[in-house]
């Protein structure tokens, strides 16, 4: 007997009247003398205080640091900066450090424990190997828009800067004691999972809106936050939701992608009320600069058009940097943008990781150096 049909429900978006931000970090927790990573998520937060924004992740050797509703970048950092000053205290307590990458460079995914969360347990349960093996760290960025229909449409029109966005914060060369030969092994590790990776072009709200009902009535998901696209309408925070990044090193690289992602969504929603967004690349075209910008990074060459043009990323984030300039300057993030310039100048974390690597042949102290950066500066230390 087939089951009657469920009615769709209407998913409202709570748009935003300003394009607020909200951050979210996820960062290694770090034994310091074996450089490892080691399982102490439950143990943090059990001295968290309650208004604390810093969460478990679906591994205890993991943590989230999220920042409330933030008006501009350097309020973010500041909010991700006092949340970061507990979990250092903390962590001198407990004898472990943080380090921020995409991945780890010897650690085992077959040795990390679970947060005894139910759904996280729910979702290994059901997933299996592609969630087991998910020992990555990203850097998630909310950008708030004013409807759903902007949504959806900045959204589409994101994807030709999501290579942009990858190679900037691109910090996992190295997984299982191996140099990956790419810029960014946890973008292909995350696309193993069911409904991650790239977005499907949608016409509009009412499309996401039907899409949404059908996984949740066909059982391919239990609620929109299974949808791990790189990029999403985030409808109960009335933002768009850029995913695609690895978690950066610093709080400084973080600052300015954020800055980047920022006026991105700003200058396309202008774009939006005047009728002139800019062409949509044709699917493939999106898809081959994701997988060039995980394999070469910054180094790699992006076709910019549908006629097949390539141009250096390097050179076409530049370009984006002044194109925006006037954007970062109504937001009150020009110095940050302007960092963007500055990563280009010395490198991504990737980058960097190998350079450490070539010089010592020793993932541990790759560790330290991540380790090290990460607090150095967040507090400005010399």
């Amino acid at each position: 007997m087939t089951e009657p049909a469920r009615i769709p429900k209407p998913i409202p978006f709570h748009g935003s009247p300003r394009p607020t931000l909200g951050v979210e970090i996820e960062l290694q927790i770090i034994d310091p003398e074996t450089r490892n990573l080691t399982s102490r998520s439950i143990q943090i937060l059990e001295r968290i205080p309650d208004e604390m924004p810093i969460k478990q992740e679906l591994t205890q050797s993991t943590i989230e640091v999220v920042t409330g509703i933030c008006n501009s970048v350097a309020e973010a950092r500041a909010d991700l900066t006092r949340s970061l000053e507990i979990l250092y205290e903390i962590g001198d307590e407990l004898g472990h450090t943080y380090a921020a990458a995409g991945t780890h460079p010897f650690a085992q995914w077959r040795e990390q424990s679970i947060y005894p969360n139910e759904r996280y347990l729910n979702l290994v349960k059901r997933i299996q190997w592609p969630a087991r093996r998910l020992m990555i760290y990203g850097l998630h960025v909310h950008v708030g828009v004013k409807s759903g229909e902007k949504a959806i449409a900045i959204c589409n029109a994101l994807t030709k800067y999501l290579p942009h966005l990858l190679a900037l914060s691109a910090s996992s060369p190295f997984i299982d004691f191996e140099d990956t030969g790419l810029a960014s092994a946890r973008t292909k590790i995350f696309e193993g999972m069911p409904t991650a990776g790239l977005p499907f072009r949608l016409a509009n709200y009412g499309e996401f809106q039907s899409f949404m009902n059908s996984l949740i009535n066909a059982g391919a998901i239990e609620s929109i936050r299974e949808i791990w696209w790189d990029i999403r309408p985030h409808p109960q925070f009335g933002t768009i939701e850029v995913r695609i990044c690895d978690c950066p090193s610093t709080l400084t690289d973080t600052a300015a992608i954020t800055a980047l992602t920022q006026c991105l969504v700003d200058w396309l929603d202008s774009c939006y009320d005047t009728g002139l967004m800019p062409e949509l690349l044709r699917p493939w075209i999106v898809r081959e600069n994701k997988w060039r910008a995980a394999r070469y990074g910054l180094e790699a060459n992006v076709i910019i058009d549908n006629a097949g043009t390539q141009r250096g990323l390097a050179d076409d984030i530049e370009g984006l940097v002044g194109r925006l300039e006037g954007h970062s300057i109504e937001l009150e993030c020009e110095d940050e943008l302007k960092d963007i310039l500055k990563l280009l100048r010395e490198g991504a974390s990737y980058q960097k990781q190998r350079r450490i690597f070539a010089e010592s042949s020793s993932f541990p102290d790759m560790v330290d150096f991540l380790a090290g950066s990460l607090r150095s500066d967040a507090f400005n230390d010399s």
